[in-house]
């Protein structure tokens, strides 16, 4: 959710990347330099360099590249996106990753904030009325089904902005909500962001091989992520183009009948 919120300031020192979280981020930069300094150990040259940390200050290498979103993702882009993504998630050690906190916006809390949000919403569209209607129904019966989920070390946010094409692979930025997730979690968060659709669809989650476990674990993740979307973009802004949350509604209603 960190998307919509102004969570940090940047500044460019050079080949550096000065990153001063802001106090309605609790955590973040702790979360930020651990992902940094395990990716540097453990997947040299997918993410920034660690440089130095400061009370809510991360200071990094600076990375070329061109952002994903706003450029038009071909199939060279997605296949290294997908690479980047395999890497990242097989990055840290097992024995490692069990020792790191669950990433925040993992499956209750996200279940917790859209049943609120379901609780509190006004009706405005018949639509959307309904989908938040039918949201909250499939919520309530939801039933996690953790056997058979691979762990995975997660980035924490699908926006397709934090993956840099340099011309030959893609590298990651932004770890402020990483931790110790899954990978149908993770493919879920970014297969919904709205950043991978509202330009042109880009499909991820079908380049991983997944078990039938994940598969479906991957499937209801995209409801709950569908969801969340819902009601963040409830709010048009001038981030995205006008009748993105019509688009939205369409997506709940058309996920929440798969």
């Amino acid at each position: 959710m960190a998307d919509l919120q102004h969570t940090h300031e940047l500044s460019y020192e050079g080949d550096r990347v000065v990153k001063r979280y802001l106090d309605s981020k609790p955590g973040a930069a702790d979360r930020e330099w651990r992902a940094l300094n395990l990716l540097a150990e453990h997947a040299p040259g997918l993410a920034p360099e660690p440089i130095a940390y400061d009370g809510d200050v991360v200071t990094m290498s600076r990375i070329g590249g061109v952002p994903l979103r706003g450029l038009l993702a071909r199939a060279v882009h997605v296949s290294a996106m997908a690479d980047a993504l395999a890497e990242l998630h097989a990055a840290v050690p097992e024995q490692v990753l069990r020792g790191l906190p669950v990433r925040p916006w993992q499956r209750e809390a996200l279940v917790d904030w859209v049943r609120r949000r379901c609780g509190s919403w006004e009706p405005r569209d018949p639509l959307a009325d309904r989908a938040v209607k039918e949201g909250l129904r499939w919520l309530e019966g939801w039933s996690p089904g953790e056997t058979g989920i691979r762990p995975a070390f997660g980035a924490g946010d699908g926006n397709l902005a934090n993956f840099l094409w340099d011309g030959s692979r893609v590298r990651i930025v932004d770890f402020e909500d990483s931790g110790r997730s899954d990978v149908a979690f993770e493919l879920a968060e970014l297969a919904e962001h709205v950043s991978m659709w509202v330009d042109g669809e880009v499909e991820i989650a079908r380049r991983f091989e997944l078990t039938p476990p994940e598969e479906r674990r991957l499937r209801d993740c995209r409801k709950a992520h569908a969801l969340v979307w819902l009601f963040l973009l409830s709010h048009e802004g001038p981030r995205n183009p006008p009748g993105t949350f019509r688009r939205q509604v369409e997506r709940v209603l058309a996920r929440l009948g798969a």
